[in-house]
C-alpha cells in the first residue's frame, strides 16, 4: 500500500537560534490528522511551543510525503503549506495526491502553489497522469483516442513512441511513474 500522507516536523527560528529544548522542532505531525491550522497550533502549544513569543516564526524542519527536490522546505511557512494542501484536496483525495507528486516531479512547488491559489481544488483540471505509460503507450493512446484509422497490417511499421513524443511535445512530460500532461 502506498503511503499518501504529508508529515512534517515544525521548527521555530527563535528556539533554533537559542538552541533550547525545542531547537529540534516538534514531533512528527501528519497533516491529514488536522482539519484546520488552529488544531496544529494547539498541538504545538501542547508540545511546549510559545507561539506568541520566542516560537512565533515557524518553519518546516523536516518533511515526508513531498519530494525534496521541488522546494527548499526550510523557507516555506508550515501554515501556508498546510492551507495549500488542504485547498488542493491532496490530503483527502488519493488521485489528487498522486497527481501532485507527478506534477512536483516535473515542476516546482511554487508552480503548484500558484495553480492552487488561482484554481483552488480545481488546480488539476488541466492535468492528466498516464500511470505506467511510456512514450509508446502514450502514442498508442493518443492515436486510438483520435480515432485514426490505419490498416492493422501496417501497425507494426508505425512508430508509436515517436508519435507520442510528437503529439505531447508541447504539454506532456515523462515522470518516474509514467507520462503527465499539463495543458495549462
Amino acid at each position: 500500500m502506498i503511503d499518501r500522507t504529508v508529515t512534517v516536523v515544525i521548527g521555530s527560528w527563535g528556539s533554533y537560534n537559542e538552541c533550547n529544548e525545542r531547537a529540534l522542532g516538534s514531533a512528527w505531525l501528519d497533516f491529514s490528522d488536522y482539519s484546520d491550522w488552529e488544531e496544529i497550533e494547539a498541538e504545538l502549544v501542547k508540545q511546549g511551543f510559545v507561539l506568541d513569543g520566542i516560537d512565533e516564526e515557524l518553519f518546516i524542519q523536516d518533511v515526508e510525503g513531498l519530494p525534496s527536490g521541488c522546494a527548499n522546505w526550510d523557507y516555506r511557512e508550515p501554515q501556508r503549506l498546510f492551507k495549500t494542501l488542504c485547498e488542493a484536496d491532496v490530503l483527502e483525495e488519493p488521485y489528487k495526491y498522486d497527481t501532485m507528486l507527478a506534477f512536483l516531479e516535473v515542476r516546482c512547488y511554487s508552480d503548484f502553489e500558484e495553480l492552487v491559489d488561482s484554481r483552488g481544488a480545481h488546480w488539476d483540471d488541466d492535468i492528466r497522469i498516464y500511470s505506467g505509460f511510456d512514450w509508446e503507450d502514450y502514442g498508442r493512446e493518443m492515436f486510438e483516442c483520435c480515432e485514426h484509422r490505419i490498416d492493422d497490417r501496417l501497425l507494426d511499421f508505425f512508430d508509436f513512441e515517436a508519435y507520442g513524443k510528437y503529439v505531447g511535445s508541447d504539454f506532456a512530460e515523462e515522470y518516474g511513474g509514467g507520462i503527465i500532461e499539463i495543458i495549462s
